[in-house]
């Protein structure tokens, strides 16, 4: 009876969405005001990184069972959203992901089904091993359709989208699902590895595939830190995201973070909220030129704010995770060619008879056309020599393969005292709470 009560006052009270290019003299102003539900939040923000677009500030609210937020957005350029397909696109869609009543708890971030097979990999990350993953599907006349391969603190995670080569449908032969998922798992297990390497494939996904990177890295638990030899020292000091915690009132529990600002960010720690079980009830996000600051109030599904010191420090390890696992360390290359089977097997191949190690990569094939990003260091997590990439280049083609740019580690931000935040955010709640109570007068 109460979920079906709850459909109903969504059904009645559906997702209002206004796109305002006037408010602010920077930025698009997104405002959405909706019936609350878990995860409405990570919806919002899901489609708002969908469409390439980047949060320069964000308002929260969620008290009451009603969901208020403000956005502050620009393309990729730094400019307003002016094209009026792309705002009735963003509109239409931000009312379909809020109004949306799932009839499955928490399906948050599920997408249609694509005609092809999805593979999931987990595993201890080393030099070659993407190179060597690739062979295995070329192998087995498996053409990877994209894909979006992680790694952080010694461990590494893929999503794969594979299609029969001779079909170009997904596969479904259950003996070949069987033997491409073995195979992996040897792969995967090639090194001496203290956790259990993890394979899964299905028939058409339906995950988000970057919301799924984040679920794999948390269940093999990369948020742990660990010592391991050759390894640079892991971004310590400077470039560590600050990550804190505090009980400031009886009902919330304050989380701050300063990090060094990037795209997606906001998706990546409400991601991990969500998927932890916690809901933001208030919160501020603020990006400078280098810095990103946010603030959010939160508790428990059970309505507790944190309670333990283990949970405290587990809360922090996980969200410094999220913030670092998409950092892009490393030399960014881009690779733009006409796609074949054993594309990528042979492009791996090559970095890692040059040395070079995979950091983060993005492969995406259209019309016949690959194009795939990939962040490297050499084996040590190092710079690479310029005359390697040089190399590098003359063997796969120099229109082929382009040089972007090198990632530099982020300044540290400047000290300043929590409790400015903490002071920002108790006005902000009280301001939300009256807006909340005018709306609700007007309505």
């Amino acid at each position: 009876m109460d979920d079906e009560y709850a459909k109903l006052i969504r059904r009645v009270n559906q997702p209002r969405v206004v796109i305002d290019n006037n408010a602010s003299e920077d930025a698009t102003v997104i405002e959405v005001d909706s019936v609350n539900k878990h995860g409405i939040l990570l919806e919002v923000v899901q489609v708002l990184t969908d469409m390439n677009l980047v949060i320069t500030k964000a308002y929260i609210t969620s008290d009451g069972g009603w969901f208020m937020d403000v956005f502050n957005v620009v393309d990729n350029d730094g400019n307003k959203i002016r094209d009026k397909e792309v705002i009735d696109c963003i509109q239409r869609r931000i009312e379909t992901s809020a109004g949306f009543v799932s009839s499955r708890r928490g399906s948050v971030g599920v997408m249609p089904s694509e005609e092809h097979t999805s593979i999931e990999l987990a595993g201890t990350d080393r030099p070659g091993l993407l190179s060597e993953v690739c062979a295995v599907l070329a192998d087995l006349h498996c053409n990877v359709v994209n894909a979006e391969v992680w790694t952080h603190n010694a461990r590494a995670a893929a999503v794969v989208h594979v299609t029969d080569y001779s079909t170009g449908c997904a596969i479904r032969d259950p003996k070949r699902l069987s033997t491409i998922k073995e195979l992996l798992c040897n792969v995967l297990k090639g090194s001496d590895d203290l956790k259990t390497a993890k394979t899964m494939l299905s028939a058409p996904g339906v995950m988000h595939r970057e919301r799924r990177l984040h679920q794999i890295m948390f269940a093999d638990r990369d948020y742990e830190r660990v010592d391991r030899a050759g390894l640079r020292a892991v971004e310590e000091g400077s470039s560590r995201p600050q990550v804190t915690l505090l009980n400031i009132e009886k009902e919330y529990t304050v989380i701050t973070m300063r990090s060094k600002d990037r795209p997606k960010l906001l998706f990546d720690i409400v991601c991990t909220l969500t998927d932890m079980q916690y809901v933001v009830f208030h919160g501020m996000v603020n990006t400078g030129r280098m810095e990103a600051y946010q603030e959010f109030y939160i508790r428990h599904v059970d309505g507790l704010p944190i309670s333990s010191e283990a949970e405290r420090v587990r809360v922090i390890q996980c969200l410094e995770a999220a913030i670092e696992r998409r950092a892009s360390e490393g030399l960014e290359l881009e690779l733009c060619t006409e796609d074949r089977l054993g594309l990528l097997s042979d492009i791996t191949r090559i970095f890692r008879e040059n040395s070079l190690c995979i950091k983060r990569a993005l492969i995406s094939t259209k019309g016949g056309k690959a194009k795939d990003t990939f962040y490297v260091t050499d084996v040590t997590g190092n710079p690479v020599d310029p005359k390697i990439i040089d190399s590098v280049r003359q063997q796969i083609g120099q229109t082929a393969l382009q040089v972007k740019h090198s990632s530099s580690l982020a300044r540290k931000p400047p000290h300043q005292e929590t409790t400015k935040g903490y002071f920002f955010g108790n006005l902000f709640k009280a301001r939300a709470f009256q807006n909340f109570k005018l709306i609700r007068s007007y309505s």
